[in-house]
């Protein structure tokens, strides 16, 4: 396993929670849309275990062309060890990443997307989007639906309806509205519904997609396979 130790170049803070750590790119070091990192902090791997208090599994928020790895998270006032000393890191401190991978990339199926998150999820989303709006090939259009009760929205500069893009993009800051929207994007029953955010939210939306006739292979997930089927209740390859 190859650990990369890399430096914070700037700290974007984009709501009262919110914050995006842009991280300098080693050398060698490349993603793709929809990937996630073990990002960890210094310390973590100086005794004879790894010391996983000091390791989170995060989205990556960038794309390789904006020349910095982007890892947005939410700092509440009362937080863990790891995210209270990620609060007090300023830019030129030293953090390390490993074990990158993408469970989500833009499927380029000739149908289209739905991307529904919640709170900080829409992170994992935003370079979906800007590698749609770099290159559109093979995906008839996307919708995003993201739900933030605080009404502090992320990414308002990306996530604007485009209808020229086939783009569109709605915010919402309540259960109700968001689950109605919901049931008004399923008319399509051949499109692909990527889903983002707390496990409880994931088991949520599941539920609600299948009830309205989306296939389980219709429901993609940032989890590893086992996790897939975990969730999805159905042996994905049948």
């Amino acid at each position: 396993m190859q650990i990369y130790w890399t430096k914070i170049n700037k700290i974007i803070q984009e709501t009262t929670e919110v914050r995006t750590y842009l991280l300098d790119c080693p050398q060698d070091f490349t993603w793709e849309e929809g990937s996630h990192t073990h990002f960890a902090l210094d310390g973590f791997n100086t005794g004879d275990k790894p010391n996983r208090s000091l390791i989170r599994h995060m989205s990556i928020s960038t794309l390789p062309h904006e020349k910095a790895i982007g890892i947005t998270t939410r700092i509440k006032e009362h937080c863990s060890e790891f995210k209270t000393i990620l609060r007090d890191l300023t830019v030129g401190n030293e953090v390390a990443i490993f074990k990158t991978h993408s469970n989500v990339p833009l499927k380029r199926e000739g149908k289209n997307v739905y991307l529904l998150s919640s709170g900080v999820g829409i992170a994992t989303f935003r370079p979906l989007v800007l590698d749609y709006f770099n290159r559109a090939d093979n995906v008839n259009g996307i919708h995003s639906l993201n739900i933030q009760s605080s009404n502090e929205f992320l990414f308002t500069d990306v996530f604007v309806t485009a209808p020229d893009r086939k783009f569109t993009s709605m915010f919402v800051n309540n259960r109700i509205d968001y689950y109605e929207e919901v049931k008004n994007l399923t008319v399509d029953k051949d499109g692909l519904y990527y889903v983002v955010g707390s496990d409880e939210f994931l088991v949520q939306n599941i539920e609600v997609l299948r009830e309205l006739g989306i296939k389980a292979q219709q429901i993609i997930l940032d989890k590893h396979e086992q996790q897939l089927a975990e969730f999805l209740s159905v042996d994905l390859e049948n």
